[in-house]
């Protein structure tokens, strides 16, 4: 059953690129009982109505970190801190296989600290992770800040401006849909990124749209088509050639 648990407006003082000033943002309950967020000012959601967690997980995680858990040190750059589910899975996975990860995170509207730590996602995966998915909401922007073998570098900044200096080996691509968000799935952004990958990186993101396809291809990478999350019939998976 999907239900809308509660709702809140969101003042964000903040002069944006993409028109949203005001998030009215509702809490709901998705098929597999995970929380996600509906943006009224732009009409979407955060995560697939049939699950947040299973959908991060098809792609972010068993479709680009396992992979990549063969190496000692993992650089990941995350557009899109959201609700911080990538964040908080790719600790989960790597507490067993502990790796050092260096994870950054570029985010233009994030969340309050105290909205997004009431999300039910430790309940669901491990009660134990809540202190950490609570310190890495509060925890400083634009500061490296250590949870054991894995380093948030939360990036309060705009895609379209941001200049990176680091090099990265996995890319999780989880901006809003490119019906809301276009700029940012455009092929100067995707330039960008790719200009701050290592060979052979990996970029993943549930959408596989044609013209997405296509931008990759066009700034250097090579592009598979998987089977998507419940839901959707594809995603993208792009090596950096």
């Amino acid at each position: 059953m999907i239900e809308t648990i509660y709702a809140e407006d969101v003042m964000t003082p903040l002069q944006t690129t993409y028109g949203i000033n005001t998030q009215h943002l509702s809490v709901i309950k998705t098929e597999e009982g995970s929380h996600t967020i509906y943006n009224a000012d732009i009409c979407e959601h955060y995560h697939s109505l049939h699950g947040a967690i299973q959908e991060n997980k098809h792609v972010f995680i068993k479709n680009g970190l396992l992979p990549f858990l063969n190496k000692s040190k993992i650089s990941i750059l995350e557009m899109g801190f959201g609700t911080g589910l990538n964040a908080l899975l790719t600790y989960h996975e790597n507490s067993l296989a502990k790796k050092q990860i260096e994870y950054t995170t570029i985010e233009m509207f994030p969340l309050s600290a105290d909205f997004a730590t009431s999300l039910n996602y430790c309940e669901l995966i491990n009660p134990a992770l809540k202190g950490v998915f609570n310190n890495m909401h509060q925890c400083n922007w634009n500061e490296r800040v250590q949870f054991n073998n894995f380093n948030l570098h939360k990036v309060y900044a705009d895609m379209l401006e941001i200049q990176f200096e680091d090099k990265f080996d996995l890319v999780y691509f989880d901006a809003f849909s490119p019906a809301h968000q276009p700029l940012l799935w455009s092929k100067e952004v995707f330039k960008k990124i790719a200009d701050a990958c290592t060979s052979h990186s990996v970029l993943v993101t549930y959408c596989a749209k044609e013209d997405i396809r296509n931008a990759l291809q066009e700034v250097g990478f090579e592009v598979e088509i998987l089977p998507g999350e419940k839901g959707k019939r594809e995603m993208i998976y792009a090596k950096k050639n």
